[in-house]
């Protein structure tokens, strides 16, 4: 192998200057260039516009995707400075989008709070386009200036404006153009540019659904600010107008989808702090001076009856996906009062010393979240913006939060006391069911014959250890399991019995479902936990079955076992992993006529019964009268359960299922309307269904 010189000189050093170093690595400003960093190019130029509305300079933003793959922001800002920059001899406009690090937000005076504060988005969407154009409206005059991949010039449009168009570069110098008029008093700014395949991956395309998802989050974060985004690129083309003026607490009630514990809370206040920061000074040079800082904090949460989590964060606006020192405040801020709460109320929550104490997760169980901050020049880790890193903003927040928190928690309304109650009773039980999920995990799948096992002494267990091939069947009623354990496979079928209605847990607290017998004992037989802490891959059967009568008691008593899994055991659910078997309604016993031996045929509802029996009488055939109608799995023999209901070669099962968002979203609504505790939809759902039902129907 030949060896590599061993001379490294400053010849072998190469230094980017200007918009090279963002074409040479751009994944260090916008993340990645596929399509994430193709939107991100996106974001920047809209951040800048919101910043204008942030100061109360902007009320509309128009964002249009263009049929040539390009995309263009307007806005009725103030319009992006078209004088000289006497440090550099050009116009406003070519600084900001050629100049990194350059801009109104460096202590200057123009935004006491932004997004857009590093001062490299616009330079940057600029050095990654193939082509950007640029216009602003100010002082009854239109500027215009574009360029390419970076460089100022002029296109030749004659045949069109394209990135492709004939492009003649600035050479001596530049020249921002006056290519129209305005109306007086109009201002603004539209930028419009294509982006570089050069640097993007070939097949990203700009996203409608995500462009709405910011967009719309940008409407919440800024009330009264009306953003218009189009999709040109088919026809129709579609268009959505986003304007909310309710702010955060719109936010948080938009993403919450779960019953309600408590009501929406704005908590709100600001905080100060000191901070040292380089300033230019007179002379042009920078200069460590220590400011006063100021630290809006605004949030608005709600806990719901789920235990999904959703908190968003935001720093003027910009999304904060990761977190940061606000989001640790937050989090802080929540656990100690909360906890404070806890202990307060320990008697009244029946909480003792060996129940251990209140961790995080319990608390954001539920927990539906906004938390904004607006600050100058935020510290942010890397230009993504992801995480923010300013370390005076934790206790600014955590201050503000746990004044508002407190005061909330132990206001003496009615209607506060109450809610404040609900939520203690939640945090408890999701406190409990943690360290029950963690008992439970302690419990081996599988017992062999040397060791003991904690299950519950009712369970007929099966003798597999493969857990696929494993079923368990939850059985209504001591009579239907004594006949079942005649029925089954004791080699891979295992069953629990329950006794009769159990517990509705779409009404019930945690720790109520906890404390129910039944309830706590179906969660220990699947062995895989509950709520937050339910583990797919710890689940002891591969198939859970609920088989309960043919009748209306068994329907309820299906309903409230598929509540219980679809609150508390979600996973299973969406694995396709829980089924309602499908015992029969009837058993007719056909005569035997001729070489035809006496028949049984079962049938699973009035209509297929009545069509047997037409089928019968064309055909000359005779049964015996009358017709067995089974009334309950009891009633079945062995022989019967196991050829209609339990045997795979010859049963007939229904798997419950949730195939996407949509059919989620339903069945929360379903769950909540037939088991919720708001009486008044589910009366009228049975007053408006009364009609549909027939006398003869109802099994009395």
């Amino acid at each position: 192998m030949q060896q590599k010189s061993e001379e490294y000189t400053a010849r072998h050093l190469s230094v980017l200057e200007g918009l090279e170093a963002v074409r040479k690595r751009p994944g260090m400003y916008i993340g990645s260039t596929d399509h994430r960093g193709l939107m991100h190019c996106v974001w920047e130029i809209i951040d800048n516009a919101i910043d204008e509305a942030l100061e109360g300079h902007c009320s509309e933003i128009l964002v249009t995707l263009h049929p040539d793959h390009s995309v263009s922001v307007a806005d009725n800002g103030r319009g992006i400075p078209i004088d000289t920059v006497k440090s550099v001899g050009l116009s406003g406009v070519e600084v900001v989008f050629t100049k990194l690090h350059a801009g109104g937000k460096f202590g200057g005076g123009s935004y006491s709070s932004s997004g857009g504060l590093h001062g490299v988005g616009a330079s940057v969407v600029n050095a990654l386009s193939a082509r950007l154009d640029v216009e602003v409206d100010r002082g009854g005059k239109t500027y215009g200036m574009s360029f390419r991949r970076g460089e100022p010039g002029v296109f030749d449009d004659a045949n069109g404006r394209t990135p492709n168009s004939p492009f003649t570069p600035f050479t001596e110098s530049s020249e921002l153009k006056v290519v129209g008029k305005a109306k007086r008093g109009k201002t603004g700014t539209r930028v419009r540019f294509w982006a570089d395949y050069q640097i993007f991956s070939k097949d990203v395309e700009f996203d409608w659904e995500t462009l709405v998802a910011r967009a719309r989050q940008s409407s919440f974060l800024v009330p009264g600010l009306k953003l218009i985004v189009r999709d040109e690129r088919q026809e129709p083309a579609l268009q959505e107008e986003l304007l909310h003026e309710g702010g955060v607490v719109d936010f948080v009630d938009f993403l919450a989808k779960d019953g309600p514990v408590t009501d929406t809370w704005r908590l709100q206040g600001q905080g100060e702090y000191q901070e040292t920061v380089q300033q230019l000074d007179d002379g042009g040079h920078l200069k460590a001076v220590e400011l006063t800082r100021t630290c809006e904090v605004e949030c608005a949460l709600r806990w719901g009856i789920g235990y999904d989590t959703k908190v968003q964060s935001f720093v003027n606006i910009i999304a904060t996906p990761k977190g940061g020192t606000h989001i640790q405040g937050f989090e802080q801020a929540l656990l100690k009062v909360l906890r404070a709460q806890v202990d307060k109320n320990a008697r009244k929550l029946k909480v003792t010393a060996k129940d251990g104490r209140i961790e995080k997760d319990d608390i954001l169980a539920g927990l539906t979240a906004v938390v904004t901050v607006r600050l100058p020049e935020p510290q942010f880790e890397g230009q993504t913006k992801e995480i923010l890193g300013t370390p005076q903003v934790r206790q600014v927040v955590n201050k503000v939060i746990t004044d508002a928190l407190k005061e909330q928690l132990t206001s003496k309304k009615r209607d506060d006391k109450q809610q404040a109650s609900n939520l203690l009773e939640k945090i408890v039980g999701e406190m409990k069911a943690r360290q029950s999920a963690r008992l439970h995990k302690e419990i081996s799948r599988r017992k062999n014959a040397l060791e003991t096992s904690s299950l519950p002494a009712k369970l007929a267990d099966c003798r597999t250890n493969e857990v696929a091939d494993s079923e368990l069947f939850i059985v209504e009623g001591d009579s239907a399991l004594g006949t079942a354990k005649l029925a089954r496979s004791s080699e891979f079928q295992a069953l629990f019995p329950i006794r009769g209605k159990i517990l509705n847990v779409q009404k019930a607290s945690t720790a109520d479902m906890l404390a129910n017998a039944e309830c706590s004992a179906i969660i220990q037989v699947i062995g895989a936990g509950s709520g937050r802490t339910f583990n797919l891959e710890a689940a002891r059967y591969g198939k859970v079955i609920l088989m309960t009568d043919a009748d209306v008691d068994g329907a309820h008593i299906r309903t409230l076992l598929l509540t219980l899994f679809f609150r508390y055991m979600r996973p299973l659910v969406e694995a396709g992993r829980v089924y309602a078997a499908v015992p029969p309604l009837h058993r007719v016993e056909l005569s035997a006529t001729g070489r035809k031996k006496k028949e049984y045929v079962y049938t699973y509802s009035e209509e297929e019964l009545n069509t047997l029996l037409k089928k019968l009488a064309r055909s000359g055939r005779k049964y015996k009268e009358p017709i067995q109608r089974y009334k309950g799995l009891g009633e079945m023999d062995a022989d019967q359960l196991a050829e209609t209901t339990m045997d795979p070669a010859g049963r007939m099962l229904r798997r419950i299922t949730l195939a996407d968002e949509a059919a989620l979203a339903k069945a929360e609504d379903t769950f909540e309307l037939l088991m919720g505790s708001v009486v008044a939809p589910r009366k009228e759902f049975i007053v408006n269904g009364a009609n549909q039902l027939e006398l003869a129907d109802i099994d009395v």
